[in-house]
This record gives structure tokens, C-alpha cells and sequence, in this order.
């Protein structure tokens, strides 16, 4: 018996690769996994690989996120947990050369994405009893990753809702984390770029290590986290710098107002 028997999981850009990969890993460990995708064909073989269910869904619309887990709760009984994982690229490093189609796109996916995602299930896993959700971001989520700008500003969006929301989903029994993988042999990344990366001696990571990244996000106690992934390395809690804090004469050291920041946060 699977450590997740009898749990339902729904995950978002599960018709190909870390998506796919992920939703293999929890059916293996026992959930009824639903497989949610545009992509009508591709999401159908998903479900059907892993026994479970199909939704086909634009993760940047709200009505779309509306239905889907009206539609899970009726058909499944429960929510206990949730993978917000699809995304797209811009491909493009020339912030001047972005067209408003591609950033609509891009911010659709990656950003809208996870706020209705997160909005959607979160009622919904509550009503279960709590449960876990998990959002992919990126190490460019961490990092100034200037290959595609854009990218890197969804996926810093990501972290930062991600670790902002963590708290309050705590009161309610949902643990709330963002898995940052570096590059995943993925469709996501062209064919020539990992020509060149191998050429270059780079090591690609496989979708199922991250799949192991989300699986231990889910079942661990942590919340709030930006879970780092590496090829041969451990997914690793990312530790964010302290922040420096206020040195106005009488003000020292003093946090925001409670409810702002917790002194945690400030140097």
C-alpha cells in the first residue's frame, strides 16, 4: 500500500514531463491522480497511464479552475493535494524583442496559473481535512537568470506568492511549498539547447527526480520552502538572506508592524 492510499491529486501540465513524471509517482504511491492539461490528446494518454482521470483545462482562467474543482469534488469525493505545475518559456533574452502575446502567455501560465490554481484548491483541500500544495519554480525563480528575463520574473512571482501564502495556509492544515529545479530534460527545452549542453559536459535532470521533489514536499512537514533541485544532489531548502533592517535613530532593529513581517526577516 502507497503512502498516499486513498488521497486525490490533481496536477496541472501533466501531459509531458515533470508533469507526467509526477503524476506516475503518485498514482504509484496510491493517490487517484487528475490529470490536468490543454492538451487533449496528450493529457488523455497521461490519465490513462497512470489510471486516473482527465481535465482539460487553461490554467490562466479562472472559470477553467472554477470547473475543474467543482468537477474533482464531484467525481472524486475530495481534494488532498495539489501540484500547480504548468509552464511555458518566451525562449526570447531580448526584453525589447517580447511581444505582448508572449508575455500574456507566459504570465497566463506561470503567474495566473498558480494564483488560480492556488485560489481553486485550496477550499477545496481544507474541506478534506488539509493536505499539501506544491507549485514548480525555477532556480531562476533564485537567481538573475538572463537568458529569458520574463521567465525569471514569473518564476521569482512564483517563490514570493508561494512563501507569502505558506502561513495562512498553515491554519488550515495545508502545507504550501515551490520545488526549483535547474534544467530538466524536458520538452520545455529545445532540442539544440540540450545538444549544447551536453557537448558541454552539463548534466540534465531527470523529470522523476523532480516527481521525488514534489512527492517529499507533499508528505514533509515544511511549508513556505523553495525546495532546490540539482542533478545528484538532494532537493535543498533554499536559505534566503536576512533582510536589512531599519537603523533610524530609536528604530533599530524594529520589525514592521505584526501581520507585515516577522523579525526573522530583517538584519
Amino acid at each position: 500500500m502507497g503512502e498516499l492510499e486513498g488521497k486525490v491529486a490533481l496536477v496541472t501540465g501533466a501531459a509531458s514531463g515533470i508533469g507526467l513524471a509526477t503524476a506516475r509517482r503518485l498514482a504509484d504511491e496510491g493517490a487517484s491522480v487528475v490529470v490536468v492539461d490543454r492538451d487533449a490528446d496528450g493529457g488523455a494518454k497521461a490519465a490513462a497511464d497512470v489510471g486516473g482521470r482527465f481535465e482539460q483545462a487553461d490554467v490562466g482562467s479562472p472559470e477553467d479552475w472554477a470547473r475543474v474543482v467543482a468537477s474533482v469534488t464531484a467525481t472524486e469525493g475530495r481534494l488532498d493535494l495539489a501540484y500547480l505545475n504548468a509552464g511555458v518559456t518566451t525562449g526570447e533574452n531580448d526584453v525589447s524583442q517580447v511581444t505582448d502575446e508572449q508575455y500574456r502567455r507566459i504570465v497566463g501560465a506561470n503567474v495566473d496559473g498558480v494564483f488560480y490554481g492556488l485560489r481553486a484548491v485550496v477550499p477545496a483541500i481544507a474541506a478534506a481535512g488539509g493536505g499539501a500544495v506544491v507549485a514548480t519554480a525555477s532556480i531562476a525563480g533564485l537567481i538573475d537568470f538572463a537568458p529569458d528575463p520574463v521567465y525569471t520574473l514569473t518564476k521569482h512571482a512564483v517563490v514570493g506568492f508561494i512563501r507569502a501564502s505558506a502561513p495562512q495556509l498553515a491554519e488550515k492544515g495545508i502545507t504550501c511549498n515551490a520545488v526549483c529545479p535547474g534544467i530538466v530534460d524536458t520538452p520545455l527545452v529545445g532540442d539544440e539547447a540540450k545538444a549544447f549542453l551536453k557537448d558541454a559536459g552539463f548534466p540534465l535532470i531527470r523529470p522523476e527526480d523532480i516527481a521525488d521533489a514534489v512527492f517529499q514536499a507533499m508528505t514533509g512537514s515544511e511549508t513556505g520552502q523553495a525546495f532546490v533541485v540539482q542533478a545528484g544532489r538532494e532537493p535543498t531548502a533554499y536559505r534566503f538572506g536576512r533582510v536589512p533592517g531599519p537603523r533610524a535613530k530609536g528604530a533599530e532593529g524594529m520589525a514592521p508592524p505584526a501581520g507585515m513581517a516577522g523579525p526573522s526577516q530583517l538584519d
